[in-house]
């Protein structure tokens, strides 16, 4: 087994780095990468990402999110957590095993007096609460384990921002199950820095299997492909966002001029069917706009765009464009109405 350096704390470049090792580096070896994101949200790659973050805290907090290649709920990180990476052959096995892969870690930890345990079908607790959530993914008989060490997380913001405040999204994706949380630096001697535990942490997974820390150093091929797959992969709203499962939207909201209900049929990131609904008055049919917002993406920069608040007024009123946004992006909690009946006239 081998160590791989990641300084980074670059999100979306830490889960291309990860990637890339696990696909492409020497198959002979195991490795095993100890990594830091700022903060972050990540989320499982069958996640519809809309519905796993408060996408008005994550904005004012500058959070950034990121979809993983492995499955499970979101997770956030920051400067506090402390991520892992196991890379290993499966040989003929091919088969998600949490505890297996997971017990070099809970054994380290051992070492530092901290009593951790594998809990329900990918935690790990102390005391009943979660400190880890991990994730596998199996490729051409290897295996990726990875998960979160929340070593001095700040917790409160990690509550916010995988806090949805109201359900308007309907989909098929995996949703996150919440859990308590704690940190591990509440269970060790006062002082220890994260780096210190890192490095705590890496030496006592080599002894555990045997070996002395040994380091692998990428080539320069090796991290241009890195950088390639962060450009073209991970830095891309098509996959943090636009990878999700069909999922519908719907929002109402009421205005001086009248109120509108807007519902959308979501697929791969792009809509797909696209409904007004209220008792506004405008000079234009709204069919003109449904028919002009299907097809495109469903992303905020792209839908404001492409239309005017000019012709925005035209279709409903006196409405802005930071009204429009809000109707198809908004998912703060509103009082619950419901859509007007058609008017006869």
């Amino acid at each position: 087994m081998k160590y791989i350096q990641n300084l980074s704390n670059d999100p979306q470049y830490n889960l291309a780095f990860e990637e890339y090792c696990f696909k492409n580096l020497p198959k002979d070896e195991d490795y095993v990468i100890l990594w830091v994101n700022g903060p972050s949200i990540i989320v499982g790659k069958n996640q519809n990402t809309l519905e796993e973050v408060d996408t008005e805290y994550i904005k004012a907090h500058d959070i950034v999110v990121v979809r993983r290649i492995t499955g499970g709920g979101a997770v956030y990180h920051d400067l506090g957590n402390l991520n892992f990476s196991i890379i290993k052959a499966t040989g003929n096995y091919d088969e998600i095993n949490f505890r297996e892969y997971n017990i070099p870690i809970l054994n380290a930890l051992k070492r530092l007096n901290l009593l951790g345990e594998l809990s329900g079908r990918n935690d790990m607790t102390i005391d009943g609460k979660k400190f880890s959530g991990i994730a596998q993914s199996i490729w051409r008989h290897r295996a990726l384990n990875h998960g979160t060490l929340l070593f001095d997380t700040q917790l409160d913001v990690l509550s916010k921002a995988l806090t949805v405040k109201q359900d308007k999204i309907e989909s098929k994706g995996i949703k996150s199950v919440r859990s308590r949380v704690t940190n591990i630096k509440d269970y060790l001697a006062d002082g220890i820095t994260i780096e210190e535990f890192k490095g705590l942490l890496l030496k006592y997974i080599f002894e555990f299997a045997g070996e002395e820390p040994t380091e692998y150093v990428l080539s320069e091929d090796e991290l241009s492909g890195i950088d390639a797959l962060y450009e073209e992969k991970y830095s891309q709203w098509d996959w943090n966002y636009g990878r999700a499962p069909q999922f519908s939207y719907k929002n109402y909201k009421k205005y001086p001029f009248g109120g509108i209900e807007v519902r959308l049929d979501i697929k791969k990131g792009t809509i797909d069917t696209c409904k007004f609904y209220g008792d506004f008055f405008g000079s234009e049919g709204v069919e003109k706009l449904e028919a002009h917002l299907t097809g495109q993406p469903y992303h905020e920069e792209v839908l404001l765009e492409s239309v005017s608040e000019e012709a925005l007024k035209k279709y409903f009123g006196a409405i802005t464009k930071e009204e429009f946004r809000d109707l198809l992006f908004e998912l703060a909690e509103q009082p619950a109405e419901p859509a007007p009946a058609p008017s006869a006239g």
